[in-house]
């Protein structure tokens, strides 16, 4: 099949490139020209492990290629999939739908046989049924469906995620356009992967209920961190014994500095305002939200209090960037306001990440940043672990303590286990760990 991908963000990429390597013809669509150049050459915008590699084997292949030109991606695609950016608008917390309705728009002019335009991006609810009022103005309903299928991709395991899924989920709104959504899907299918066809509201519902159930699981684990510091209990134990409780599950139950990234912070609070609009108040999710929004903060509080109440002047040497391991994205990070607020409270930040100080010199100021992992902690007055790359959780600890002025690290990710710590002098201060 022929299909079309409008945008070449992290979902519009991934996505088309795992198309192509079902053995689909995709054209990924852009309009930065520059970008575009650079993906014919191969040259990947983001780090995501594994894509890099198969850009190249499916461009060459010919069943990927890259363009500015909208009408000759469309003509003859059966599927046109929109993944183009939905960010928080500004002000009010609604996702920002004006790429969307501009790609639709502009596709409008250039459909001339059936095609399913599929919403890849996550958007709120009715959305579709927007996108179908705004077709329909410009073309006869025989020759479109607007369907919805929502991505489910962790940064950092986005190709597993699309090629082996736990299910897929497909608003539909006729037998035509599920058929073709079934034909693309069909090497899922044959896998006897789950794929849950659905109505189109109910698609664009599952995507934002998905991702606020994680979220709540990661406020839930670090609001049960901070009793755990009060009473003298240990957050990682409590995580572990209601893991195992099947019903509950382990995943997203690890304490920290609170959840970042392009999805869940946006989603949450998309869903909130979406739902405030259809005069539905939604307190669990409202209370997710305003649980990570005071966890980020907090974070440079546990590390001023472990410097003695006072950073005043003193070398922090931070490890970790981005707002999880194994990508270069730091939207949303905790980074982002743990290390502002340290530097507000006068300490010298020095900073190292494997893959994101590229992003973080554009979104941080006055950070030193280092190219060596122990370079930052060079006469630091104590160390701070913000993100968990495997790169961190095997240190040598003779010279992370040789180096520093004052051994004192700040392991907001608790991938260090604070008795060896401690029995070796160093002053370990962790998430939810008992004193």
């Amino acid at each position: 099949m022929k299909i079309a991908v409008i945008g070449t963000g992290y979902v519009g990429l991934v996505s088309g490139t795992c198309f192509s390597e079902f053995g689909h013809q995709v054209v990924c669509v852009d309009k930065d020209a520059a970008k575009i150049e650079a993906l014919k050459n191969g040259i990947i915008p983001i780090y995501e492990p594994g894509l890099e590699q198969m850009v190249a084997r499916n461009h060459a292949g010919g069943q990927l290629d890259f363009t500015t030109d909208l009408k000759t991606a469309v003509d003859g695609a059966e599927a046109v999939f929109i993944a183009v950016g939905t960010p928080s608008r500004r002000g009010d917390g609604h996702a920002d739908l004006q790429y969307v309705y501009a790609a639709v728009d502009e596709l409008a002019n250039y459909i001339k046989s059936f095609t399913v335009v599929v919403t890849k991006s996550t958007v709120p609810v009715g959305t579709g049924a927007e996108i179908k009022k705004r077709l329909t103005a410009k073309l006869d309903n025989s020759l479109f469906s607007v369907a919805s299928n929502p991505e489910f991709l962790r940064e950092g395991a986005a190709i597993e995620d699309f090629m082996r899924p736990d299910r897929v989920v497909v608003g539909v709104e006729n037998e035509e356009a599920k058929a073709v959504m079934h034909e693309l899907y069909r090497p899922l299918y044959i896998n006897e992967t789950p794929i849950l066809f659905t109505k189109r509201e109910t698609a664009e519902v599952i995507k934002y209920a998905a991702n606020a159930f994680l979220a709540t699981k990661i406020s839930f684990i670090n609001e049960m961190a901070d009793l755990c510091e009060v009473v003298g209990a240990d957050v990682q134990e409590v995580s572990k014994g209601i893991g195992l409780d099947k019903r509950i599950g382990s995943k997203f139950l690890h304490a920290g500095p609170g959840f970042g990234g392009s999805c869940f912070p946006k989603d949450t609070r998309a869903l909130v305002h979406s739902a405030d609009s259809h005069g539905v108040e939604l307190q669990i999710v409202r209370s997710v939200v305003d649980v990570n929004e005071r966890r980020k903060p907090a974070m440079a509080d546990k590390v001023v209090k472990a410097c003695g109440g006072n950073v005043s002047g003193k070398r922090i040497a931070v490890l970790g960037l981005t707002f999880k391991p194994n990508t270069d994205d730091m939207r949303e990070s905790p980074s982002l306001d743990i290390i502002p607020a340290l530097q507000k409270a006068g300490a010298d930040i020095h900073a190292y990440d494997p893959k994101g100080m590229a992003e973080a010199k554009h979104m941080l100021e006055c950070v030193s940043f280092h190219e060596e992992v122990y370079a930052p902690m060079e006469e630091a007055d104590a160390l701070v672990i913000v993100t968990e790359w495997n790169q961190f959780r095997a240190l040598d600890m003779a010279k992370v303590k040789s180096l520093l002025k004052t051994p004192t690290i700040v392991d907001l990710r608790n991938i260090y286990a604070k008795a060896n710590l401690g029995s070796n002098g160093f002053t370990y201060v962790g998430i939810g760990l008992c004193t």
